[in-house]
């Protein structure tokens, strides 16, 4: 019997750092990076503004979990969870031009048999995204929901997220 290879998880971070709450979703996978370990089948990405430059980075992934900022009508700062068909018709209003490039990604990736067979998208609605490098406070105040969100949808593919530790090295003579 012949072995399935192990998924490979994806999680990328879109968006663009200065135009204010657009850039969450790169805050976000910062924020990964830096404060948990995975294993070799999860890979973090920031993927800016890359659009379709993205394409060679889905090669090959079972899972993608997209994190960014989303037009969805509702109140700055609300979270939502997009999974499925429900993933082109919240690309269909974009906040930014990055997210057309993203709509696009996924119908090439699509069309060319790369599109991961799971894409979860854990976006925020935005409250401004004029030119600035601030995050508005309610967006600010979903950057850890948004980082559990992401964590919990690994956790639920049976991927172990690990948190750096944080113990202070004390040196011994």
């Amino acid at each position: 019997m012949k072995q399935q290879p192990a998924p490979k998880f994806l999680v990328l971070g879109v968006g663009n750092l200065v135009m204010g709450d657009d850039g969450v979703g790169i805050r976000v996978v910062q924020q990964l990076q830096r404060e948990y370990r995975f294993p070799k089948s999860v890979e973090i990405v920031d993927g800016g503004t890359l659009g379709l430059d993205l394409l060679p980075v889905l090669e090959g992934r079972s899972h993608l979990i997209m994190v960014d900022a989303v037009e969805t009508g509702k109140e700055p700062g609300t979270c939502v969870r997009l999974a499925g068909e429900e993933l082109p018709i919240a690309l269909e209003t974009k906040v930014s031009p990055h997210q057309m490039g993203l709509k696009d990604l996924l119908s090439v990736a699509r069309l060319m048999g790369q599109a991961p067979g799971e894409m979860v998208l854990i976006g925020v609605q935005p409250g401004s995204i004029e030119m600035g490098t601030d995050l508005t406070h309610e967006v600010s105040l979903q950057v850890e929901t948004m980082k559990g969100a992401v964590l919990k949808e690994l956790t639920a593919f049976g991927v172990e997220c690990r948190p750096v530790s944080r113990a202070v090295n004390v040196c011994r003579d």
